[in-house]
């Protein structure tokens, strides 16, 4: 359960993180025209983004499926 969490949460955020980036990008005032940039600076990128979303994934899931636990112990447990 905690797999199939982290990685839905994974995606999620990696899409809003994306949908931020390009929102940032459109909002900021146009910069001259520079290079684009190459192929392994696109890719560092795109694996930045997907192991911050990871991360973030993964703090989300503990405290999730950590308060979780801690509601059910200190209600009674099984």
């Amino acid at each position: 359960m905690s797999l199939l969490l982290m990685a839905v949460l994974t995606v999620l955020v990696f899409m809003g993180l994306r949908w931020r980036e390009e929102r940032m990008a459109s909002a900021a005032k146009p910069a001259p025209k520079a290079p684009r940039p190459g192929w392994l600076a696109t890719q560092k990128r795109a694996a930045n983004r997907w192991v911050t979303a990871a991360a973030i994934a993964a703090l989300a899931t503990i405290v999730l499926l950590g308060g979780i636990h801690w509601v059910r112990e200190l209600s009674g447990g099984w």
